[in-house]
Parts: C-alpha cells; sequence; structure tokens
C-alpha cells in the first residue's frame, strides 16, 4: 500500500506541526528524503492508520520518491498491519522524548519507544 498525502518541504512540516500538534510529538508524517515529506492528514489514505510495532509484519520502502508499506510476513485474515516507525529525531533521545515516544506493542521484543537507533 502507498503511504499517500500532500508532499510538502521539511520546512512546511515544522511551519504546520508548530501549531497543530505543539502539545503532542505525534503526526501523520513521513519522510520520503531531505527535501520531500508526505503529509497524510492532507490527501492521504488508510496507510496513515497502519500502528507501529517493535516485531512488525510490514516494511516501510522508499522507490522512486514514493513510501510503500509492504509486507515482510504471511499475514492472517484479520491481522493488524504494522510496521517499525524507527522514528530519528534531531534532538536527543532523552528518557522524557523516548516516554513521549512510547510503544505499547507488547511484543515480547518491545523496545518500549517509536524512536529507532540515531546510528
Amino acid at each position: 500500500m502507498e503511504y499517500l498525502g500532500e508532499r510538502i518541504s521539511h520546512r512546511e512540516a515544522d511551519r504546520r506541526y508548530a501549531v497543530e500538534h505543539e502539545h503532542s510529538p505525534h503526526t501523520m508524517l513521513f519522510t520520503v528524503d531531505d527535501k520531500i515529506v508526505i503529509d497524510a492528514t492532507r490527501q492521504g489514505n488508510s496507510a496513515r492508520f497502519i500502528n507501529h510495532s517493535c516485531t512488525p509484519n510490514c516494511e516501510a520502502n522508499e522507490e522512486n520518491g514514493r513510501i510503500f508499506i509492504e509486507t515482510i510476513k504471511r499475514i492472517a485474515p484479520g491481522e493488524e498491519l504494522t510496521y517499525d516507525y524507527n522514528l530519528v529525531l534531531d534532538e536527543r533521545h532523552t528518557p522524557a522524548v523516548k516516554r513521549a515516544h512510547a510503544c505499547f506493542c507488547g511484543t515480547r521484543n518491545c523496545r518500549g519507544t517509536m524512536l529507532g537507533s540515531k546510528s
């Protein structure tokens, strides 16, 4: 499934979400590259509702500037689709920032945060 939405610059994403999500770190933004961000709250599709898991059954792949959520294992009928958001922020991943991006997937390998490694 393609992750669809309005294609905007990082600058516009920062401007837009500084106001709209002032008290929440959660958005429906997907970074394509250093120039483009997809804002799925505008012109988005159901891909924006796929949740995070530390043990996902899908992964996000970039192809020619487009993002696709693709299965990586067999999916049973009715099983929830998930992928690892693997968020990497410019700011330090402090305990408070990790709590703000807490993961509640409940899998055996849950790392407790949707943040990924900065390495």
